[in-house]
This record gives structure tokens, C-alpha cells and sequence, in this order.
């Protein structure tokens, strides 16, 4: 059993891994994301940017999948019952953002992974609803800037409402690794949010 779950979870670390938001735009464009991006981020919004929205869209649905698939894969094998499904789950995001190749430097913020992943729980969507929740409300009723932020804040409400609604220990365990693992890729940018200019919009109907 032990062997299993270290299988998937290298399943899903070395899929995460698989950097479509560097490799699309490479390849199909000509374009270095990493190099012509402001961050450096091979993420979805800099290929929306910089490729334009076809290979922005594939590249977001790449990375859902990504995130989706071994977790999906695992918990139709495994089972959800077990704490070491948590690694499972964690296992894309830890991928996307240290990737075997390149490391913390080569990785994106795994956002999009993440909603992956969590779509991978199917039926069990209630984590991915609550961070669904924040992410909402922090965009578009209470719009936190910047992005670094924003992201930060989504993803500790995420936690502490996942703890408080009793979400599956399992799934909350997951939950915190995963936050863990974004919130450390956002780290650098939030350690400068003092010298930024910091905005909390209440939006009225």
C-alpha cells in the first residue's frame, strides 16, 4: 500500500512538473515566457499576456488537468480515507512550483493546479468550492491588490473556513501543504507589499 501512494504522488509531483505555461508559448510561439514576463512566472495570466488568449486558454486547461488527473486517478485507486492521500494532493503543486528540472526558480505559483487538483476530489467538490468562495469575493466584492495579496489572503481564508467547516481531515490536511506551498511562492513579492500600494475595494450593486 505504502508503494502506491509513493507512486501516485510522484505520478502527480513529476506531472505537475510539466511547465505548459514555459513549454506552449515555446514552442508554438517562439516565446520565452519566463524571460519576457515581468515576474519570470510561467503561469497562465503571462501567456494570456503575451501568447494571447488560445494559448492562454490551452496552457489554463493544461494546467487544470495536471493537477486533476493523478489526483483523480488516485483517489479512484486508493481511496480518500488515508492521510497520505494529503502528499497525493499537495504532490502537483509541489511540482508546478519546484519542478525536478529548475527548481523553485523554473516554477510557477500553482494556482491553477490547485483548482485542478481540487476538481480532481469529484464528488467531493466542498474544498473547491470554498476557495472558489475567496477567490470571488477578494476579485470582485472586497478586490484586494495587488495580485500577491490577494492570493495570500484567498488562500488563508481557504484554510482557517476548511478548518472551521470540518472539511474531511484528509482534505484539510491537503489543504495546508498546498497553502503552504503558494504562499511560499508568493513570499518574495508579499515581503515588498509595504513599498506597493495596497487597495481594498468594497464593490456596491
Amino acid at each position: 500500500m505504502i508503494s502506491q501512494y509513493i507512486f501516485y504522488f510522484l505520478l502527480a509531483y513529476l506531472t505537475g512538473g510539466i511547465m505548459f505555461g514555459a513549454l506552449i508559448p515555446k514552442i508554438f510561439c517562439g516565446l520565452d515566457i519566463r524571460r519576457i514576463s515581468e515576474d519570470g512566472n510561467p503561469g497562465t495570466a503571462n501567456v494570456f499576456l503575451y501568447a494571447g488568449p488560445f494559448w492562454g486558454i490551452l496552457v489554463l486547461v493544461c494546467d487544470l488537468l495536471k493537477g486533476f488527473l493523478p489526483v483523480h486517478l488516485a483517489a479512484h485507486s486508493l481511496g480518500t480515507q488515508e492521510m497520505g492521500f494529503a502528499l497525493i494532493m499537495a504532490g502537483p503543486v509541489l511540482g508546478h512550483a519546484y519542478p525536478l528540472l529548475g527548481g523553485k526558480a523554473k516554477g510557477g505559483k500553482g494556482i491553477a493546479v490547485t483548482f485542478g487538483v481540487l476538481a480532481g476530489l469529484y464528488p467531493f467538490w466542498h474544498s473547491l468550492e470554498l476557495l472558489i468562495f475567496w477567490y470571488l469575493l477578494f476579485s470582485l466584492v472586497v478586490v484586494v491588490n495587488p495580485h500577491s495579496l490577494r492570493t495570500g489572503a484567498a488562500y488563508l481564508c481557504w484554510l482557517a473556513s476548511s478548518l472551521l467547516c470540518r472539511i474531511h481531515p484528509v482534505f484539510a490536511a491537503g489543504t495546508f501543504l498546498i497553502s503552504a506551498i503558494v504562499i511560499d511562492k508568493h513570499r518574495e513579492e508579499l515581503r515588498h507589499v509595504e513599498n506597493r500600494k495596497i487597495k481594498f475595494i468594497f464593490r456596491r450593486n
